[in-house]
């Protein structure tokens, strides 16, 4: 077992024991070569991943899986810098969980923009209905989807339709485990940008900025 193997069983046990010391020892002994962005891309996330395909096979309960989201959380607001006061000339963004129970992927995602420079809607948990009247009011240009779930990356396709419908133009880009276990599901649910990890965000953001001028 390697160091990296080491730290994801101390981590996944940390989480499964509701043991918050134990998970932040496990964050401040990550070394100093793991930025924080890399310590929850390389741990953090599989982590959670493992977690919740435990609880789809019925080995975990969703309350454990609720609490290490949760502790990870705080983990993460912890780790990553807080916003750049200046901001760039940007399309109108938000983000969102869609029908969901982690806010993780959000939080990450939510804190690299901030940290970038960029400024966005946090629109928190929402179901489709409401997210698409939303989108429309604020007039976004750019929405970005966090789903832990299958099911919730399948609904993303009904956000496409109602915005279609409602006449709005608005880039989606989506991200969370379903994507990464299937690299061609991002475009059945009718979305433009799919990325792997949260440092992928600012570069699709920055490319999209471009092909707008």
């Amino acid at each position: 077992m390697d160091d990296r193997d080491k730290m994801l069983n101390a981590f996944e046990r940390a989480l499964l024991d509701v043991d918050r010391l134990a998970a932040r020892q496990v964050m401040e002994q990550r070394g100093r070569d793991m930025r924080p962005i890399r310590f929850v891309e390389k741990v953090v996330l599989p982590v959670l991943e493992q977690l919740g395909a435990g609880w789809q096979d019925g080995s975990l309960a969703l309350s454990q899986v609720y609490m290490a989201g949760r502790i990870c959380e705080e983990l993460i607001d912890e780790m990553l810098p807080p916003a750049d006061p200046s901001r760039k000339n940007q399309p109108r963004m938000a983000i969102c969980i869609l029908e969901d129970h982690h806010a993780l992927g959000k939080v990450m995602v939510y804190a690299v923009l901030r940290s970038g420079g960029f400024d966005l809607l946090d629109y928190g948990v929402v179901g489709v209905d409401d997210l698409v009247a939303r989108v429309q009011a604020d007039r976004v240009e750019v929405l970005l989807i966090s789903v832990l779930m299958l099911p919730s990356a399948l609904k993303i396709k009904s956000v496409r339709q109602k915005l279609m419908d409602r006449g709005c133009d608005v880039t989606l880009i989506v991200g969370g485990a379903p994507f990464r276990f299937d690299d061609q599901l991002w475009q059945m649910v009718g979305a433009n940008v799919m990325c792997e990890n949260a440092s992928d965000v600012v570069p699709a953001i920055e490319k999209i900025m471009e092909e707008k001028t």
